[in-house]
């Protein structure tokens, strides 16, 4: 039997921008190396595999094209936006939830990944990985789920970053750079950041949900606020609204299907 799988474009109201996604929307939970192979052939940041549960939510896996991860945003919000907005997904972080939001976008409900400055860092090091100068760097911080947050001096900062992969890999393979705008007077967004994962076979995410999850708290406990607007300013670019809730991030954003299709090749049951 053909698989339906489709390609959206996450977090962005238009086609070829945002962050793409394959959802592939299975009948029964299939084998992991047939869904690795899935993910290696669309070659996307990431492919997310729906199954049904008895109890009428849907078990959710992504991949990247070399790795399977705990957690992904982008491909949470754009299979809600292909399975319809009100959605539960069971997951290796636990039940997700994806809700209508005004306008015709979605809240996704994830868990928050507070992150800690990292006293001892060599910042140094991470300046010469991300392609900037010392000072451009201000701190380095990590979630104990192994989340890299450089904090950069300003969004200009953020933009002119040009990773150097071989350094960024030597110091774990991925790393989320940010700059609080907050008080850019220039800036439209709480935040500007771009995150980069050759760890996991993707030199540049376009826009990252889970990234999101970082960022929110961190902004809430620089500001004393807990609703934010992000840019992610990688060459395709997103928006994403963040608001904290306790131990949770509610994610909201839009999402536009730009392919559907079939797989042709029979999934072995998982």
């Amino acid at each position: 039997m053909p698989v339906p799988i489709h390609v959206v474009d996450a977090f962005t109201e238009e086609p070829f921008t945002g962050n793409p996604a394959a959802v592939c929307l299975l009948e029964r939970p299939a084998e992991v190396e047939w869904m690795r192979s899935v993910a290696a052939e669309m070659n996307l940041s990431e492919t997310a595999f729906a199954s049904p549960r008895s109890d009428g939510d849907h078990d959710l896996r992504w991949f990247t094209p070399t790795a399977e991860v705990d957690l992904c945003g982008h491909a949470t919000l754009a299979t809600a936006h292909v399975m319809g907005s009100t959605r539960r997904f069971h997951t290796r972080s636990g039940l997700l939830t994806c809700t209508p939001a005004a306008g015709g976008g979605i809240t996704v409900d994830l868990p928050a990944a507070p992150v800690r400055p990292v006293d001892d860092a060599d910042l140094d090091a991470w300046a010469s990985a991300v392609g900037l100068p010392p000072d451009a760097v201000e701190a380095l911080h990590g979630s104990p789920v192994g989340w890299t947050l450089l904090h950069l001096r300003s969004a200009s900062d953020v933009r002119a970053a040009r990773p150097r992969i071989a350094e960024v890999v030597a110091l774990g393979g991925f790393v989320t750079v940010v700059a609080d705008t907050t008080e850019e007077v220039e800036e439209p967004f709480d935040s500007v950041c771009r995150t980069f994962v050759p760890g996991a076979g993707i030199d540049e995410d376009p826009v990252t949900g889970a990234a999101h999850c970082v960022i929110a708290p961190w902004l809430a406990a620089r500001t004393g606020l807990d609703t934010f607007v992000g840019h992610q300013a990688s060459a395709r670019g997103g928006t994403v609204a963040m608001a904290v809730r306790g131990d949770r991030v509610l994610l909201g954003g839009r999402a536009v299907t730009v392919a559907s299709g079939a797989l042709v090749v029979d999934p072995p049951p998982g």
